[in-house]
């Protein structure tokens, strides 16, 4: 089966550099431009969808409506295993004044941020889920609409990538990942849209493949 895996539209938050987590932020004057993108990028390579999904926050469900009503599935089907990761007590604060108040952010998968969670069960819960999908819809196509964080998860659990390593690479408004998988298994994975930080970063080429029962 196939997944498109994309990040939610631009937020204001996003742009003045606060962290978001489990709240949410309107969207930013420029948001529509990257969703616009995708949108061009998926019809261009003749995609169709069986069913869409996103996280529950307002974010990606308003975002994974905009492709509905594109590509003609009647409801976007929402699940808060596919939400970012809690912050907790941090949500709203500037990304910088996390880092330098938190040494372990974005470095220690296992860090729990007051109030939160870590990356680790972050992971857990939204990998969890897209194998499920990825078993439940077996011969179909479906979208995913998540964020950052989630996507990070996900490649670097179905890539087999180091995670504290994979923390900081950059996920841009306008990735597009591309999964072809068997049940637990990721056989190809591409980038349709702007690359993301594991393939600007080096540490992934394009087209990644493995075999069905890895290793």
């Amino acid at each position: 089966m196939r997944i498109i895996l994309i990040r939610h539209y631009r937020t204001q938050s996003n742009h003045q550099g606060r962290i978001l987590g489990w709240g949410d932020s309107p969207p930013n004057p420029d948001w529509k431009t990257s969703v616009d993108f995708i949108d061009e990028q998926l019809r261009g390579k003749d995609v169709s969808f069986d069913a869409i999904y996103a996280s529950d926050l307002q974010r990606a469900r308003q975002t994974a409506q905009v492709y509905a009503a594109s590509f003609g599935i009647a409801d976007v089907i929402s699940h808060p295993a596919l939400k970012e990761i809690n912050y907790g007590e941090l949500q709203t604060r500037r990304k910088s004044w996390v880092a330098e108040h938190y040494p372990l952010h974005k470095k220690d998968p296992d860090f729990v941020y007051p109030g939160g969670e870590s990356f680790r069960q972050m992971q857990r819960r939204c990998v969890e889920f897209f194998t499920a999908l990825s078993i439940a819809h077996a011969h179909q196509t479906i979208l995913i609409v998540s964020h950052a964080g989630v996507i990070r998860g996900i490649v670097s659990h179905f890539l087999g990538l180091e995670y504290a390593r994979s923390l900081k690479h950059g996920i841009p408004f306008r990735y597009i990942g591309n999964f072809h998988m068997e049940g637990a298994t990721c056989l190809n994975y591409d980038e349709l849209g702007k690359p993301s930080g594991f393939v600007r970063d080096g540490v992934i080429e394009l087209p990644f493949t493995q075999s069905a029962v890895p290793d």
